[in-house]
């Protein structure tokens, strides 16, 4: 257990409580076992930790509507910031490491067709100082390759998919297909078409979320080269 701060800032005043890191995030992503209950650490909400002052129930009410301690602990974890431990943010550092040099092991080669080996692409990846962002890898992927093709020859199978997605679930799809898209015509009758790119890795993976949001109704079509 990583114990660590959820505060939150309202009419000028700050209000916190002590939350396990882990299942705090948890109850932030909406996960199916998230339990407000294992995130909370504290019985009271503070506007200072550190100095122990309490708020008081007139407070509560006014910026929370209410005075229950686990609805306002809720609500302080889902609309303010989860204060990130140093020891947290080195693991999140780590283990996206780790999902990309795992990634490129097993599908980037040299100009020559030879796969890198994991200690290659670690060392590459110290040596160009990649900046890894706080999203999925998948959709950085593109990225990493620019930054550490400056000094490490590499490529990556890519395909070229044309997907046509009803009009009734394009809000949902949009945000799945913007990762990859190249381009997009929208029809008068509001479906989308675009042309998607990326890794061939990746392919099966985006065909399972984009049917997912589109309950199996988009009609794709690989463009080949």
């Amino acid at each position: 257990m990583v114990k660590t701060v959820a505060r939150v800032k309202k009419e000028g005043k700050h209000y916190e409580i002590f939350v396990d890191l882990e299942e705090a995030l948890k109850v932030v992503r909406g996960d199916k076992d998230a339990n407000i209950g294992s995130a909370v650490l504290t019985n009271a909400v503070f506007h200072n930790l550190k100095s122990g002052e309490h708020v008081s129930e007139e407070d509560l009410l006014k910026v929370f509507e209410t005075t229950n301690f686990m609805e306002v602990a809720e609500k302080i974890i889902k609309t303010g910031e989860i204060v990130k431990t140093t020891d947290s943010i080195k693991s999140e550092q780590n283990k996206k490491y780790k999902q990309i040099i795992d990634f490129l092991s097993r599908n980037a080669i040299s100009p020559e067709g030879k796969p890198y080996t994991p200690d290659r692409i670690m060392k590459t990846l110290e040596e160009v100082h990649v900046n890894i962002k706080n999203k999925p890898i998948e959709s950085q992927i593109d990225e990493i390759i620019e930054q550490i093709s400056r000094i490490l020859p590499i490529k990556i199978e890519r395909k070229k998919v044309r997907i046509v997605v009803p009009a009734i679930h394009t809000g949902k799809a949009y945000g799945i297909i913007k990762e990859f898209m190249i381009g997009e015509n929208w029809k008068s009758n509001g479906d989308l078409e675009a042309v998607v790119e990326m890794p061939t890795a990746l392919i099966f993976d985006f065909y399972d979320r984009i049917n997912s949001a589109t309950h199996g109704s988009v009609l794709s079509e690989e463009i080949k080269s």
